[in-house]
Parts: C-alpha cells; structure tokens; sequence
C-alpha cells in the first residue's frame, strides 16, 4: 500500500504536478465561493476560454503560457466588466460576447500560425504532467497574490456581493470591488488552466465551493471546506491519472463531481 502512495513521487514531474494540482485544487473554491455567492458561475468559464489567445502568443514567442495568460486573463475581466457598465447591455450578455469572440480568436491563430506543435487537447483538458519548475514558482507567486489580496479585502467584498445597495451607501466602492473579483478570479483561472485545462477548470472552481456551501454554515467555512475537498480532489485525481492513464484534469472533475455528489444526499439527508 505504501509503495502506491509514493511511487508516483520517485519522479520530478510528480511532484511539481502535486505542487500545483495542490495549488489549483485549494484556490478554485476560495475564488469560487464568492463566485457562487454573486451567481456569477458563467463568468469563470468564459473567462477560462477567452485567455486562449494570450495563451497562443506565448506558444508563438517561446514564452511559458502564463506569462501571456496572466495579463491576457486580467484584462479581459475589466473589459467583461466595462462593456456591461458602458454599453447597457447586461451583464451574462457581455459574458457571452467576450468569450466568444476571444476564445474564436483564439482558435483561428492556432489554427494559422506556424511552426506550432501545441496540442489543443492539452490546452482544453489540461497537462498538469508537463509543468515546469518556472511554472511552479508563478503558481505558487501567483496563489500568494490572490491570498493576500483576498485577506485584506474580504470584509467588504463579503459586504459587497450580500448587500450591494447598502454597501454603496455606506461609502464602499462596490465597482472598485467587482472589478478585483475578476481580476483575482482571472489570476486563479490561469493556474488552473495548467492542471485542469480551458474547458474543466469550470469544474473545480465551482464543484468544490458548491459542496463546501452545502456542508457549511458560514461563508468562510464555506470556502475552507470546499479548499479541502478541492484539494482531496486534485491529488485524488493525479493518483488516478498516473494509475490509470487518464488526462488528469477529467479526473480531478470527475472526483470533485463524486464528493459534491455526497454533499448533496447528506444535506438532503439532514434537513
């Protein structure tokens, strides 16, 4: 039994793949708890989506994908943002435009661009098995970032998504607030695009929050629960990936699926 757990660990590449599966498997439900609690679930897939031309150039200037997707991801929240405030138009609809067009663009230069061996299945399943040691020292800046950002700001932000009307009145800069929620948010999709890929970080940013909301009584607890059933999840899955030779991020999903799933009979079971 032991030689199960730690087999997996006599390799570099695992163990700079637990770092940040870790990592992703902690801070999706921090960010996806006040994502849930603003009904704003849409925004961390398209966000996920729309970094895929940032993402491109990077491929095409020899660049690690984060170096391009950290401020690609940061600047398409504002831009969500501002063209829902600007235009009128609301904003699941501003969603909606962005990803779109950003992840299309997206597709079409990696389709025209040369010379490129990038596999797309990679970038939208994820390939926590091939980060580098660089990749590692950003996540880990990059979590620490958020962390800190999250702890100075949480009251109002907590203040800001319950009771926005009252918040303003009170002098809070309710906008100030939203637009740093994005930009955290876009920060945690990129370190979780590594392990899980474009299309499933979805699922550990809100799966694992959503069961800490059903298990929890307060926000924060919330949040902590659903970091440790992330994080359960993230190894669980790398275990599963390496065992049984699937792409990591789907197992990560699929597990974190399995315990929200128990999440949901138990509440059902104690009401």
């Amino acid at each position: 039994m032991i030689e199960y757990i730690f087999d997996p660990f006599q390799y570099n590449f695992m163990i700079r793949a637990l770092v940040v599966s870790v990592l992703v498997g902690a801070m999706c439900p921090i960010i996806g708890a006040y994502v849930i609690a603003r009904g704003r679930s849409f925004m961390g897939d398209a966000l996920a989506h729309s970094v895929l031309p940032g993402m491109v150039v990077a491929f095409m200037l020899g660049f690690s994908p984060l170096a391009a997707a950290v401020p690609a991801g940061v600047g398409i929240a504002a831009l969500m943002g501002f063209i829902s405030r600007k235009t009128g138009v609301s904003e699941d609809t501003s969603v909606g435009i962005v990803f779109a067009g950003m992840f299309a663009l997206g597709l079409t230069m990696l389709a025209t661009a040369e010379g490129l061996t990038v596999n797309v299945e990679d970038l939208l399943l994820g390939q926590v098995l091939g980060v580098t040691t660089m990749d590692v020292y950003v996540s880990l800046g990059l979590a620490a970032m958020v962390i800190a950002a999250l702890y100075a700001i949480h009251r109002i932000a907590v203040y800001a998504t319950f009771d926005p009307v009252s918040a303003e009145v009170v002098g809070i800069p309710v906008n100030m607030v939203d637009y740093a929620l994005l930009t955290l948010l876009a920060l945690v999709i990129v370190i979780g695009i590594q392990a899980a890929g474009i299309v499933l970080v979805m699922a550990m940013l809100i799966t694992p929050a959503a069961a800490g909301h059903l298990l929890a009584r307060r926000f924060v607890s919330g949040m902590i629960v659903g970091a440790v059933i992330g994080s359960i999840s993230a190894i669980a899955g790398l275990y599963l990936s390496y065992y049984m030779n699937i792409p990591s991020g789907p197992a990560m999903a699929l597990i974190a699926t399995g315990v929200f799933a128990l999440a949901a009979a138990y509440k059902r079971r104690a009401i």
